[in-house]
């Protein structure tokens, strides 16, 4: 009974989305034929027709929707604009890369922790990754801090039982009391350490066997190496490739790693640890004051605090560290608003700090724009939902003002995505880059239909509202191979993905006006907002009916996921 009672649900709600996605595509298949009528010297004479010109006054509605629209727009530009210098940073500073360092003769000591929570399907991967080290045993000591409330805490155990017992220095703590998630696992961990060094990798990590020997040896440099406080890797991906989902998110990381951490270490102004694949000098940890967990990006607390006394990091992106992208669509959104809602909760914990500091100015300045980027989030809404009223005033006051003012603004908000993205594809990969032109739309509209959930969580920051840390679910997922759907550790969907829905329908109205009204300039860019919302949120709730109705496994799991992506 329970599943002809949820088949008969996941019909409905499969005739419902049918019947939305055929509303919409009869309605812009209607649009279109009606432009299609229009010849291009009637479209033409619409632009240029001043017959009516100096007829339009603008009345308080007017005001009132294009006041805060030009408000919006303007923040927007600027965080655009942003973009734009920090790929002018990654140019300019290209040559302050530092040098290789010189061999090392006397190995320090190394722990290495690995922070894992409900990890049954990873863990054993990340433990034989690092059972391969090449580094002096000697000097070696392994930490899985397991903090599991499921059958992991047995696998995991064994698993580090059975290497203990081939000699591999590796031992299993696992805390009942959750106390800090991550950063409270991490800070249990450092009371065992031995290490005058810390190296982290979460679940879904993969090191190469002479990690450790590529990334000491920075440390140890006679030349500027003690005053190094953390080093970070560049990730890699498993599974870019899976789907569409996982070659929008290689493209939105490749960006942060390579010109994000690239401009702001080249230039020597502040940059984050990303919660993974990176070292760190343990001095430097307990001088920031140790791991908190007043935020949800612990590590990018740290990081601060860190460089705030002194501590000098260095980005290596010759050394990469392969991962495991998130496959699923809630996943994806709840990693995405964890990032969005603890860089903004450090935000109003660390810039008091920075601004307070001695930091050069284009220091401070560079650490407001990376840690309120995700202002944008909740903006993006507010423009959403400002589009079509506008839309129609705009109609009303003439082409030529928005040529004028509504392109600029367009243009630094919006093409500055476009380059910041192509940038870091063509450093990474010269011969094939230009296949991500065919991703860039999917790309925005993706960043798009994830304001919502972002928006939300950046607000919940603002006002200080408390959440757990959102787990974003691994499944050991290589290549194009494998599936997620029988699986545990789905997050749940909530009522966003309807709200998504909606502002889809909702967008695709503005399609139909504007072609109506012959503004066939604005379709592209209103056909992201229509993609982008339908496309997230049909997928989170496809994804969760089709995995609570098919196979039951619906369990939320709660940890905390790495940071790193940019803000939109």
């Amino acid at each position: 009974m329970p599943y002809n009672h949820g088949s008969r649900k996941l019909a409905r709600a499969i005739l419902a989305g049918g019947g939305i996605i055929l509303f919409v595509n009869t309605a812009l298949t209607l649009s279109v034929g009606l432009a299609a009528q229009n010849s291009i010297g009637h479209y033409w004479h619409r632009i240029t027709d001043r017959t009516f010109a100096g007829m339009y006054h603008a009345n308080a509605f007017d005001l009132a929707m294009m006041i805060p629209y030009f408000i919006v727009l303007f923040v927007l530009a600027v965080y655009g604009l942003h973009r734009y210098w920090l790929v002018y940073d990654y140019f300019v500073y290209s040559k302050n890369v530092p040098p290789d360092p010189p061999p090392v003769t006397n190995w320090p000591r190394v722990t290495v922790q690995l922070p894992i929570f409900n990890e049954r399907y990873v863990i054993e991967r990340l433990v034989e990754a690092v059972s391969r080290f090449d580094y002096p045993v000697e000097s070696l000591d392994v930490q899985v801090l397991d903090d599991s409330t499921d059958e992991t805490c047995e696998v995991a155990r064994a698993c580090v039982e059975r290497h203990a017992a081939q000699g591999m220095p590796i031992v299993y703590i696992h805390r009942a009391n959750r106390e800090g998630y991550k950063a409270g696992a991490l800070e249990n961990g450092l009371k065992a350490a031995k290490g005058e060094f810390i190296a982290i990798f979460d679940a879904d990590f993969l090191p190469e066997p002479d990690f450790l020997r590529r990334t000491i040896p920075y440390f140890m440099n006679p030349d500027g190496g003690g005053k190094i406080g953390m080093v970070q890797t560049r990730w890699t991906y498993l599974n870019s490739d899976y789907s569409l989902l996982t070659n929008v998110e290689t493209i939105l990381l490749d960006g942060h790693f390579v010109v994000e951490h690239g401009a702001r270490s080249r230039r020597g102004t502040f940059f984050n640890f990303n919660g993974t694949a990176g070292v760190w000098r343990r001095k430097a940890i307990d001088d920031a004051g140790g791991w908190e967990h007043d935020t949800l990006t612990e590590d990018t607390d740290l990081s601060y605090r860190s460089q705030l006394k002194g501590w000098k990091f260095l980005y290596l992106p010759q050394i990469e560290c392969a991962s495991e992208l998130p496959v699923d669509m809630n996943g994806f959104k709840a990693q995405q608003a964890r990032w969005a809602k603890g860089l903004m909760q450090t935000a109003k914990k660390i810039l008091p700090k920075v601004w307070k500091s001695d930091a050069p100015w284009h220091v401070k300045a560079e650490a407001f724009f990376h840690l309120t980027a995700n202002i944008s989030y909740p903006l993006m809404v507010l423009l959403s939902t400002m589009l079509l009223p506008v839309m129609i005033v705009r109609f009303q006051q003439g082409w030529f003002q928005m040529l004028l003012i509504d392109l600029p603004l367009f243009l630094a908000s919006t093409c500055s995505i476009s380059s910041f993205y192509l940038v870091a594809q063509r450093e990474l990969r010269p011969k094939s880059w230009q296949r991500t032109f065919l991703y860039l739309p999917f790309v925005m509209a993706t960043g798009i239909g994830i304001s919502v959930r972002n928006a939300q969580a950046v607000m919940e920051a603002i006002v200080g509202k408390k959440s757990e840390f959102a787990r974003t679910p691994k499944f050991r997922i290589e290549g194009k191979q494998g599936t997620f759907a029988k699986k545990s550790y789905k997050n749940k969907a909530g009522w966003i993905p309807y709200a998504e829905v909606l502002l889809g329908v909702y967008f695709s109205f503005t399609v139909v006006y504007a072609i109506l009204n012959e503004n066939y300039a604005t379709v592209p860019f209103l056909l992201l907002f229509v993609w982008g919302y339908l496309y997230t949120g049909c997928m989170s709730l496809g994804q969760t009916y089709f995995a609570r109705l098919r196979f039951g496994v619906n369990a939320p799991e709660m940890r905390p996921a790495t940071s790193g992506a940019p803000g939109f």
